[in-house]
């Protein structure tokens, strides 16, 4: 594994990017009271970021969306899964 320096955001950009946006659109919103509680929002958001929200990489699809096209895609075209 490459060493990443300590306060060189710039050598992984995309994991830094990851980690600004949990911040800004969940960290920064609530409050937590429990570790517990920390884990439930957490996890919503997890999910909701991975199988509802729109994707720009995935031309503007959700995972879900975009893997069951894939899928439907793939079968058509006589290729298994």
């Amino acid at each position: 594994m490459d060493y990443i320096a300590p306060s060189k955001p710039k050598q992984n950009g995309s994991v830094e990017s990851s980690n600004g946006r949990l911040r800004d659109e969940c960290l920064n919103e609530h409050l937590f009271v429990s570790y517990r509680h920390a884990r439930a929002i957490i996890e919503d958001r997890r999910v909701d970021y991975n199988l509802n929200r729109p994707h720009t990489s995935l031309q503007g699809l959700t995972p879900h969306e975009f893997a069951t096209r894939s899928r439907e895609d793939h079968n058509m075209s006589g290729a298994n899964l």
